[in-house]
């Protein structure tokens, strides 16, 4: 359970480490699609490091999460850009309070060990 935890952070870490180092840039066009995509994702992230904690991650539920909760976010920004509304907003609030909740519970089980 712990090992697949720690997969987790060292691959997020790698991730950011490369994407930080990598001369690499997103076309102002996908900004918002990728700004509500990439914080889906974690959303998913902190949600599968929450669900370990709690003794009741699943591996199906983490893979499928992060990949339709981003594919979801970026939808509703091609959708909301479409109707010409800030959709994506919808998305962003949703994402940012899942993801900080789902900080809050992780901290507070720290805490408690």
């Amino acid at each position: 359970m712990w090992m697949g935890v720690w997969l987790a952070v060292i691959g997020l870490a790698l991730g950011i480490a490369l994407g930080l180092n990598l001369p690499f840039t997103i076309p102002q066009a996908y900004a918002k699609y990728m700004s509500v995509a990439a914080l889906a994702a974690l959303d998913s992230v902190f949600g599968g490091i929450r669900a370990a904690m709690e003794d009741h991650y699943d591996n199906k539920i983490f893979i499928t999460g992060f990949f339709s909760n981003a594919l979801l976010a970026a939808g509703l920004a091609f959708i909301g850009e479409r109707l010409g509304i800030d959709l994506y907003l919808a998305a962003v609030v949703a994402f940012g309070v899942r993801l900080f909740q789902n900080l809050a519970i992780i901290r507070r089980h720290l805490l408690k060990k």
